[in-house]
C-alpha cells in the first residue's frame, strides 16, 4: 500500500520564498501591503511544491465564505449553463465562487437545497423564478445576505431581480403570428405545477390569443420538465391527431420545439407551409437545424453577468437604496419555421 505524502505546509513555502508565513498568507489573499515581486516569488514558490493555499481558517477570522450560493433547475439545459458561467467568471474576478444546486424543477427540493445552502454561510444566494415555498421564502427574507431571484420577475420580490416577464415574452412571438396572418394558434408546454416559467409562458400564450379574439384551448402537454426533444416531438404528435388544421405552435423551449419539427418532417408536413413553429431560448440547435427555428432570446448569459455585477455592488455597498431591480428585455428572433 503506497505511503500518502504530507501535503507541503505554509512554512515550507515561507522558506523557500523567504517571506514569513504571514506573508504568504497576505500574498494568496492579494493584500496591498505585499508587493508584487514578493508576491509572485510566493506563488512561484507554492507552484514548485505543489502547495494549495487553505482559506478555511482565514474565513473563520474574518467571518467571510468567499462563495455565492446559486440554484438552477437543470444541470444540462444551455440557458442555465450560459447564466452559471457568465455569474461565476463575474464573480471569480474578486475572488467569490459559486456553490450550486440543482432542484430538478422541485420547489420542495429548492427548499431543502436553500436551508443547506444557508448553513454553509454563502455571501450571497441566487436562486431561479420567483414562485417558492412559503418555507423557503421564510428562509430567503431571514437570510441576512444578498438574494437574488432570476429568470422571473415576480410580483412580491424577496430581495434583488435580475429577470424578465415570461408570459410578456411568449406575447411578442403571438403578435408576430397573428400580424402576418396566423389564427388557430397552439402551445406545447410542461407540467405547470413544476415548470413556473413554463406555466407563465403558457398563461402568456393564452392571454395573448383572449386579447386578439382568438381561441386560446389549443394546449398540448409535454410532460414533466425538462421537456425534451423527444417529449416535444410526442406532443407535435397529438396536437397534429388532435387539432389537424392547427397553422402555427409556439413550444415551451426550442429543444420541444426542435422535437416538433422532426415530427413535422416524419409526417411529411412541410414548415413553415402547412404548419409554423416557434420556439424559446435561442438555442444553438434552432440556429442550424434545417429549417431554422422562430424563437426568444432571453439573455440567459446577460442575466449571470448582470448578476454577478449586482451581487459585488451589494457586497461593496454601492447599492445602498433598498432592492435592486434589473429588468431584462428579450427578443423575438424571426427564422425559417415561420414565414
Amino acid at each position: 500500500m503506497a505511503n500518502i505524502r504530507k501535503p507541503p505546509t505554509m512554512a515550507d513555502v515561507a522558506r523557500m520564498a523567504g517571506v514569513s508565513p504571514m506573508t504568504v498568507s497576505r500574498a494568496f489573499k492579494r493584500d496591498t501591503s505585499v508587493s508584487q515581486e514578493t508576491r509572485e516569488a510566493v506563488l512561484r514558490a507554492s507552484e514548485e511544491l505543489g502547495y494549495v493555499f487553505d482559506s478555511t481558517a482565514s474565513n473563520l477570522r474574518s467571518q467571510r465564505t468567499d462563495f455565492v450560493a446559486v440554484t438552477i433547475p437543470s444541470i444540462n439545459n444551455a440557458n442555465f449553463a450560459d447564466t452559471v458561467r457568465t455569474l461565476s467568471d463575474g464573480l471569480s474576478e474578486r475572488g467569490l465562487q459559486v456553490l450550486l444546486g440543482y432542484t430538478n424543477y422541485d420547489v420542495r427540493e429548492e427548499e431543502r437545497l436553500i436551508e443547506q445552502l444557508l448553513r454553509r454561510k454563502p455571501e450571497a444566494i441566487v436562486v431561479t423564478g420567483g414562485k417558492h415555498t412559503p418555507r423557503a421564502r421564510k428562509l430567503l427574507s431571514n437570510a441576512g445576505i444578498p438574494v437574488i431571484e432570476t429568470w422571473d420577475l415576480p410580483e412580491e420580490p424577496i430581495g434583488h431581480v435580475v429577470g424578465f416577464s415570461n408570459a410578456l415574452a411568449v406575447r411578442k412571438m403571438i403578435d408576430h403570428f397573428v400580424t402576418v396572418g396566423y389564427r388557430k394558434i397552439a402551445f406545447i408546454g410542461g407540467d405547470a405545477d413544476r415548470d413556473t416559467r413554463g406555466s407563465d409562458r403558457r398563461v402568456g400564450f393564452v392571454a395573448a390569443m383572449k386579447d386578439h379574439g382568438l381561441d386560446a384551448t389549443r394546449l398540448i402537454a409535454a410532460g414533466p420538465p425538462p421537456i425534451s426533444m423527444r417529449e416535444g416531438a410526442n406532443a407535435m404528435g397529438k396536437l397534429l391527431e388532435r387539432f389537424p388544421d392547427t397553422e402555427a405552435v409556439i413550444c415551451v423551449s426550442d429543444l420541444s420545439a426542435f422535437g416538433a419539427l422532426t415530427e413535422c418532417q416524419r409526417r411529411g408536413i412541410e414548415v413553415p407551409e402547412q404548419i409554423a413553429i416557434g420556439g424559446f431560448g435561442d438555442y444553438e440547435i434552432g440556429a442550424i437545424c434545417v429549417p431554422s427555428l422562430t424563437t426568444i432570446n432571453a439573455f440567459s448569459a446577460e442575466i449571470g453577468a448582470k448578476t454577478a455585477q449586482l451581487i459585488l455592488d451589494v457586497l461593496d455597498g454601492t447599492l445602498t437604496d433598498g432592492a435592486g431591480l434589473i429588468t431584462i428585455r428579450p427578443d423575438l428572433i424571426l427564422r425559417q419555421t415561420t414565414r
